[in-house]
């Protein structure tokens, strides 16, 4: 690992091949399409209630997919794209494959950067699912079996919720909101991202918010289980990002950690919506413990 020093010096143009995924996986664009005609396949055909509201500012809104199933289980998937790209429409086709199987499935959007801050996006994120606990009963979603997932970007903001002292935010809220997460290939220290050129532009990462907005940073929380994973074929940046997150707050915390055999920055979240993928089976897990 090319980085550091004491004074965590970094090298920009390293952390450009560390984090450019889409210089990575040549192939990128395949993947984008085959997401795109998914989710628009999901939005088509599965029951929906689209662009719900949760909040009053740009792109606060959600999209829900219930099941058939009372009571069911909740996944609230959050994209990624860098807190800066991406739709929750380029990611419905995460639904297909989970309500088939009894799960509600949430969606949300959130505002991007340099229009809003990461910790702004993070409060955005904390209002969705306060909103999906006030309310998801009616849609037969149980309120108490709640699991977030997200990849890359949103694979930080799942770890970020499972860190959020919910009664602080509201005072109805459990202070086990969020029962599991899954950070899929999830960023968990910002401060590297903060120093990386083709990103900070349109980040505007400050010291302050890094600090703030850090899941490895931030205490561990006192209840709930995250799995953390990423491709082995991801940059060795994201291994170590997977890494510290269980290093920092501890294996009981976060028993799983896991570089997943032959998968890039994009397979891994295919390999999601894929029985009998690694990924899918712990998706499950979290969802049915």
């Amino acid at each position: 690992m090319k980085k550091e020093s004491a004074s965590k010096t970094w090298d920009g143009a390293w952390l450009d091949r560390m984090y450019n995924n889409r210089e990575l996986v040549p192939a990128h664009p395949e993947h984008l399409r085959r997401w795109a005609a998914a989710s628009n396949d999901a939005m088509r055909t599965l029951p929906r209630e689209l662009d719900v509201r949760y909040g009053g500012g740009p792109n606060e809104h959600l999209d829900i997919f219930p099941t058939s199933q009372a009571d069911a289980p909740v996944l609230f998937f959050i994209h990624g794209g860098y807190w800066r790209a991406l739709d929750k429409r380029d990611h419905s086709f995460i639904a297909s494959a989970f309500t088939r199987e009894g799960v509600c499935v949430v969606v949300p959007n959130y505002a991007l950067c340099p229009a809003v801050t990461i910790p702004q996006i993070t409060m955005q994120m904390v209002q969705a699912l306060a909103w999906t606990w006030r309310n998801i009963a009616k849609r037969g979603g149980d309120p108490g079996r709640i699991t977030v997932a997200g990849h890359s970007a949103g694979g930080h903001l799942a770890a970020m919720m499972m860190a959020c002292l919910w009664p602080v935010f509201g005072r109805d809220l459990p202070p086990n909101l969020v029962r599991n997460a899954l950070s899929i290939s999830g960023l968990h220290d910002l401060d590297p991202i903060m120093h990386t050129p083709f990103l900070q532009p349109s980040l505007q990462l400050t010291r302050g918010q890094v600090r703030q907005a850090s899941p490895a940073l931030l205490p561990s929380p006192a209840q709930g289980t995250l799995y953390a994973v990423s491709g082995a074929d991801e940059s060795e940046e994201y291994s170590r990002q997977r890494r510290l997150i269980q290093a920092a707050w501890g294996e009981e915390r976060v028993p799983v950690c896991e570089a997943l055999p032959g998968l890039n920055h994009f397979s891994v979240l295919e390999s999601l919506i894929e029985p009998g993928q690694r990924l899918n089976t712990l998706a499950k897990q979290l969802l049915h413990p």
